[in-house]
């Protein structure tokens, strides 16, 4: 007598549920559904998810349908023996006839769609605005090389062109490597699913490296306010003021960027001084946040007929102001880390500072150099890092330097 069996093979969420039919010692064959499940809610033993989880919607529509798939593919089975060939393939369109397979997205960045859907309950809003950032710079590669990237073209062949594309944009290594890793999950995703992946998948790898806290010192800030404008080009003094904005408001370079005069409202204090405030969503956490002006920014803006500078992209941006440090003559040798794009390994030496200049040191400088001065409380809550001991590590200074600050209070 034929049987049907339900199980997974998998301990990694998510797993896909197989389909087994049996029929004495001639009939055992296998196939996938098109049914996936978290390995913590599928009860071996009944073949289904926990009976504690079917008053969830999600989860009693999958036992109904798992249960009408165990139900056809029996009754077919007894229609067809005698008369067709009962394999494998013969059991693969019983679970997708012909004309009816699940049409699952190929091409990696709409498939990042579709593990974003997936996963948006399970993570928080920052992890899926990460996922975000990173679909929208797989795009830009896309356009950069007039190619689309399929799934099953993430081989070691496609790691190494999308490094090199971001390194010769000034992505810092340590995000090229996450997005790297993003890829290989969402694919292995697709794999699961049933879409087809190139074999050197497994054998993709992405390194992390040890960030370098290099941050301007109120000193050298002060030398970059000097510059005279008439000395430099246009396009960096635009750029100076970028930065300048960026080491007095503390933010990520794709929210000061973006900067409105829209943005800033003004506000009475407790001492009924007007004061301006600036309000945005983070584009990494989708949080609306609302701080303090700094009165610096106010008076650049007036450069400008009371707006920001004018618009320049990532990229002109971390070039621009490594030659405005320069200019300004941050160049003092200094010990950092800088990743070769034709070694692809890190080398750490001595650097002209403004070398290791990138758009994150403008947000790392207001942080060390408000440190101390701004209770940790308030800084955190500018800078949006969720405990101290992230803000801390975030900061360019040394436990020796932390604590011999904190001998002014014994």
């Amino acid at each position: 007598m034929a049987s049907i069996n339900l199980l997974i093979q998998s301990k990694k969420n998510p797993a896909v549920i197989y389909i087994r039919l049996r029929d004495g010692r001639k009939i055992d064959i296998k196939a996938k559904t098109n049914f996936v499940i978290d390995p913590l809610n599928w009860d071996s033993e009944e073949q289904r998810p926990y009976k504690r989880l079917l008053k969830d919607i999600d989860f009693a529509n999958l036992d109904t349908d798992l249960g009408t798939l165990k139900t056809d593919v029996l009754k077919n089975y007894n229609k067809s023996k005698g008369s067709v060939v009962i394999d494998f393939e013969w059991l693969k369109n019983i679970i997708n006839p012909c004309g009816e397979e699940e049409n699952l997205p190929e091409k990696l960045v709409d498939y990042i769609s579709v593990y974003t859907e997936f996963k948006k309950r399970d993570v928080r809003p920052s992890t899926l605005a990460k996922c975000k950032v990173i679909k929208e710079l797989l795009i830009r590669f896309e356009t950069d090389r007039k190619s689309v990237v399929y799934i099953k073209d993430v081989n070691l062949e496609f790691k190494k062109d999308f490094e090199d594309y971001c390194i010769g944009h000034d992505y810092m290594p340590n995000t090229v490597a996450r997005a790297v890793r993003f890829f290989k999950t969402v694919c292995n995703y697709a794999k699961s699913n049933g879409i087809p992946t190139h074999y050197q998948l497994d054998s993709i790898k992405a390194k992390y490296f040890k960030v370098e806290n290099i941050y301007l010192n109120l000193s050298e800030i002060k030398k970059i306010e000097e510059l005279d404008k008439d000395k430099i080009a246009d396009y960096l003094d635009n750029a100076r003021d970028w930065l300048l904005i960026s080491c007095y408001c503390g933010q990520r370079i794709s929210d000061f960027l973006r900067f409105e005069k829209s943005m800033i409202r003004y506000e009475k204090n407790e001492d009924g001084d007007m004061k301006p405030l600036i309000e945005f969503t983070q584009v990494k956490t989708d949080k609306i946040m609302s701080i303090p002006l700094d009165n610096k920014i106010i008076k650049i803006m007036e450069k400008y007929n009371g707006e920001f500078p004018r618009k320049i992209s990532d990229q002109k941006y971390n070039d621009y102001i490594k030659k405005v440090c320069r200019e300004a003559g941050i160049t003092e040798l200094v010990n950092g880390t800088r990743f070769d794009p034709i070694t692809k390994k890190k080398i750490t030496k001595m650097y002209e500072k403004c070398e290791l200049v990138s758009s994150h040191i403008g947000r790392r400088s207001f942080a060390t150099n408000k440190y101390g001065i701004i209770p940790t409380s308030f800084l955190k809550h500018i800078t949006g890092h969720s405990t101290e001991a992230m803000f801390l590590t975030y900061i360019g200074k040394s436990n020796k330097d932390i604590t011999m600050e904190l001998t002014k209070y014994f």
